[in-house]
């Protein structure tokens, strides 16, 4: 066999992450991306556990920490703006709640496609309409495109993933709602805390402030709820229902929700996990959030996205293009790793999200516990070491 040609769907993290060793190994591969573009700005996400060294080995350490936003850490505070607890960013040795490694989605995603987009075929504002697997490769039909055939075909386009809708079925089937919504855009107010600030309120809710690397101020908002009838591309209605949601919540959360119909950068989704049996059908694999998003929750979705790039390039060279084996093998050693990394931290959503002011005094003071030193290394284990142990394989590079 001689499986060297690949499409990817899906220019976010995982692709690119996935293009850049699948390169290295001598493949040829196509990016194909829906959006016009690459989506700057985003949720700040970090690189933590067996994604240190991931990078390490693509040459990006130095690259991604030049961009880092250096928060100082997490902070709740009360109706006034008050810090009733404080996490701060080294208490659990750089990989807490917020990790030393936190860089915006957009940057990390735009540092990938820098370190591919000489060697790799990217297609923006298209996307994948058709898929037919054949004995020798797939055949491909495109929004905008020509058809093209290809050897494999991997979905790394996020837990909405139009891949993994051709080729396993409907998403109602892999995605588990956790019972929550959230919702993340930029304004134009200026932040100088150096703190990702959050606020709760009764009724599961909760408000928060981040800097982003431009100095300004990103929002954050999430409430509890079973599962809403809101179309997840109608931006109006979304910030209507937050209008309604966080009336008369305190602090900040008025002032922000002013500034949402003019953001720059707009996500309303629900917090939700994709549970699959298998990673693969036939010639094609998924990877990332895709295959197991773990819920923003988890903050595990870039660093399992990054560890799952370097094993699938890695076995399917090791392969020597057999995708067969290599599939079965990623799945093999990275399911554990995955499992793991889908834990949610103590307390789940109703943790992140109490019900009442009585659980939400109850939580602040945990949170203090939580950096004392005789709690310091239970909270390690609970909270923010879902994922490590995982000791990656080296492989022979073909260039």
């Amino acid at each position: 066999m001689n499986d060297r040609t690949v499409l990817i769907s899906g220019a976010g993290v995982a692709g690119p992450a996935l293009a850049f060793w699948l390169r290295r190994y001598g493949f040829t591969v196509t990016v194909v991306e829906r959006a016009p573009g690459l989506r700057p700005g985003g949720q700040a996400v970090d690189v933590r556990g067996a994604a240190r060294e991931v990078v390490d080995r693509m040459g990006l350490t130095a690259r991604i920490r030049a961009e880092t936003l250096r928060e100082q850490g997490m902070a709740y505070v009360d109706e006034r703006g008050e810090v009733r607890a404080r996490l701060p960013v080294h208490a659990f040795g750089g990989e807490g709640i917020v990790a030393d490694i936190e860089i915006e989605r957009g940057d990390l995603a735009r540092l990938l496609y820098e370190a591919t987009r000489n060697d790799v075929e990217y297609v923006f504002d298209d996307s994948i309409d058709t898929l037919t697997q054949t004995g020798d490769g797939v055949r491909l039909t495109f929004d905008r495109s020509a058809p093209r055939t290809v050897d494999l075909v991997v979905g790394a386009d996020g837990s909405h993933s139009r891949t993994r809708a051709l080729a396993f079925g409907p998403e109602s089937a892999y995605v588990r709602p956790l019972g929550a919504y959230l919702a993340y855009f930029s304004t134009p107010y200026r932040d100088g805390t150096g703190w990702f600030l959050l606020h709760n309120a009764p009724d599961g809710r909760v408000v928060g402030t981040r800097s982003t690397r431009d100095g300004r101020t990103a929002a954050f908002f999430s409430f509890r709820s079973p599962e809403l009838d809101v179309d997840r591309r109608d931006r109006a209605a979304q910030q209507r229902l937050l209008a309604e949601r966080f009336a008369g919540v305190g602090w900040r959360a008025a002032e922000l929700l002013a500034a949402a119909p003019d953001a720059g950068h707009f996500y309303f989704d629900r917090y939700g996990q994709v549970r699959m049996e298998r990673w693969s059908a036939g010639r094609v694999a998924l990877l990332g959030d895709a295959a197991w998003c773990p819920s923003p929750l988890t903050g595990q979705g870039t660093s399992l996205a990054l560890v799952g790039a370097y094993l699938l390039a890695g076995e399917l060279a090791a392969a020597r293009g057999d995708h067969a084996v290599a599939y079965r093998r990623y799945e093999e050693l990275l399911r554990p790793h995955v499992t793991r990394g889908q834990e949610l931290p103590g307390g789940g959503i109703g943790g992140f999200l109490p019900a009442s002011r009585t659980a939400i005094r109850m939580r602040d003071a945990s949170m203090r516990a939580m950096t004392s030193r005789p709690l310091r290394g239970l909270a390690t284990r609970l909270f923010f070491s879902k994922a490590d142990g995982l000791d990656l394989p080296e492989y022979a590079t073909a260039r």
